[in-house]
């Protein structure tokens, strides 16, 4: 490692310790001398100068919390001596010249997709079976256990493999210690299975507990979040199962549908379970649909396509202090590259970008968009506080013990996903991304309901940052998972894809990371590369109700 410490903007009061550092130690960082008075776990802070009780503490350039107790210099910031504070944001039309970079090298790149009728293109080929109820949830795993296997979708059975012999070993009369400590085999006995539509990437079954109940505008919202998903890019067409009773109506998706493609041609087969009557003439009837779907989304296949066809979500999780050093920051530079080429980008989570508002809001490209964005933020923070829970309690306890004491240090890094770019438009949960650039989705910070939201809102790739490791995936959408240090990424590689660890120790810059990648995105965009969560069938879906959720 090149450098221990680091400085994230000039005018910080706090450094970063890039390694554990021990009490008396003195590191130098740009021609500085910094003396530490106490352990300083890595990925925390410690302070520049005294920091006496009532201090801002200034973190990527912006307030991130106040000061509750005397901080020596050289000391450790915790819970206990630092609390939340950011600072307050006014609407306006600020918006300043944006430097674009380089984007010259990936102007006549392309990524082979699959094409829609309606100009979009998918990174992958889906088919979906949907309930609009609860109610169908099980009918749905009928179907899923009738279709995947016979179709080769099935997954290896290396867990099942390895049970088998524990059992196997019980059966024959071991004992605790042989069940616990004996070697089992390995998965070399799963076979792929040969699929029958080779140009259909899998059907997805996106069972959900919403539909009924609750409220008119959650049927609503939902409505709308299986509009995306069924418009999606990446999506051949859908079956859908109704009982035929719920708040959540078939008009209602048909109008949401419409709302998002006006002109859709995907095949859509949606049956009513109470019209059908007998749940045998419903499941055969919905086999017999889908197989006949499958095999027209069996004609589409991949063919080059420009860059701008992208549009990449941008999601973190399982965050840590490098977070908004290394990972963050390095997606942010691809997403300005990515804009310079005409694509879209969608930044969310909006409980974390607690602080860096005033930010956002200046790069806004009009008034109508600031204005948009400051409401949506005020309400949903102001739903927050009355819910006793409010912005301040979003970092979750692996966030804090690995160095993101207070929401806006958290959200100050996790800004950094969005770059530089101008904010092209501001959208509502669950509404279409339909321009270019950067576009900012109301969702909460929860990283499986906000992922899901971003592909509903059209994302074909998410990048998807973490310091702690997480396996999270989506049904129809590659996730990217990119680790923010070299430690996570050697424990955890089987779910991570990319590491970022790199830029803090010094052997990469930011810059060189993004286009890299942003190499990968068009890799995995094509099908040449599998990711993590695809290859081990992560198909997190988790629709947001609209109550408060961090």
């Amino acid at each position: 490692m090149k450098q221990r410490i680091t400085k994230v903007h000039p005018k910080d009061n706090v450094m970063v310790a890039l390694t554990d550092l021990q009490a008396g130690e003195e590191l130098t960082y740009k021609g500085e001398t910094y003396k530490t008075i106490e352990f300083i776990p890595g990925k925390h802070k410690f302070a520049i100068n005294d920091l006496p009780t009532g201090t801002e503490i200034i973190m990527y350039g912006v307030l991130v919390g106040i000061t509750q107790s005397d901080i020596p210099a050289g000391g450790l910031l915790t819970i206990t001596n630092v609390k939340h504070a950011a600072s307050g944001f006014l609407t306006g039309n600020k918006h300043a010249h944006w430097d674009k970079p380089d984007a010259t090298k990936w102007e006549s790149a392309t990524f082979n997709g699959y094409h829609r009728e309606n100009g979009d293109v998918g990174t992958a080929n889906y088919w979906l079976v949907i309930p609009m109820v609860f109610c169908e949830n099980r009918n749905i795993e009928v179907l899923q256990e009738a279709l995947v296997k016979p179709l080769g979708y099935g997954r290896k059975k290396t867990y099942e493999i390895k049970a088998q012999q524990l059992i196997d070993k019980i059966a024959s009369g071991s004992g605790v210690d042989e069940v616990l400590f004996t070697e089992i085999g390995s998965d070399d006995a799963s076979a792929h299975q040969h699929k029958l539509f080779p140009n259909v990437d899998g059907i997805k079954f996106l069972t959900h507990t919403g539909g009924c109940g609750g409220t008119r505008q959650d049927s609503t919202t939902l409505c709308g979040l299986l509009a995306g998903y069924i418009t999606h890019s990446n999506v051949a067409g859908a079956t859908i199962l109704s009982l035929g009773c719920q708040n959540a109506e078939v008009k209602t998706l048909q109008e949401q549908i419409a709302k998002r493609d006006p002109n859709f041609k995907k095949p859509l087969y949606i049956l009513d379970q109470q019209k059908v009557g007998l749940e045998t003439d419903l499941i055969e009837l919905a086999i017999r649909q889908t197989l006949a779907g499958l095999i027209q989304a069996n004609e589409n296949t991949r063919k080059p396509a420009p860059l701008n066809k992208l549009v990449i979500g941008l999601e973190c999780g399982g965050s840590d202090g490098f977070s908004g050093i290394s990972a963050n920051p390095a997606i942010g530079y691809t997403s300005d590259l990515l804009v310079s080429l005409g694509g879209a980008v969608i930044l969310a989570e909006f409980p974390e970008l607690c602080g860096v508002e005033q930010n956002l809001i200046d790069r806004c490209v009009d008034k109508d968009k600031a204005e948009r964005f400051s409401s949506l933020v005020r309400s949903y923070s102001q739903r927050a506080d009355e819910a006793g829970s409010g912005f301040y309690m979003n970092p979750s306890p692996g966030n804090i013990k690995d160095g993101l004491i207070t929401d806006a240090i958290k959200s100050a890094g996790a800004a950094k996903k969005g770059g530089t770019s101008p904010v092209t438009d501001v959208l509502d949960y669950p509404e279409k991304v339909t321009k270019p650039g950067l576009n900012l989705l109301c969702t909460p910070g929860n990283d499986v309901e906000s992922t899901t939201a971003e592909v509903g809102s059209g994302a074909n790739v998410v990048l998807f940052t973490t310091g702690l490791g997480t396996p999270t995936g989506n049904p129809i959408t590659p996730v990217i998972k990119i680790a923010t240090n070299t430690s996570l990424y050697k424990r955890m590689n089987d779910i991570i894809d990319i590491n970022t660890g790199t830029i803090v120790e010094g052997d990469e810059t930011i810059e060189q990371a993004g286009e890299r990648i942003l190499d990968y995105i068009i890799k995995v965009a094509s099908g040449d590369v599998e990711v993590s969560a695809v290859r081990h069938g992560q198909n997190d879906f988790i629709p947001w109700k609209r109550g408060v959720s961090l």
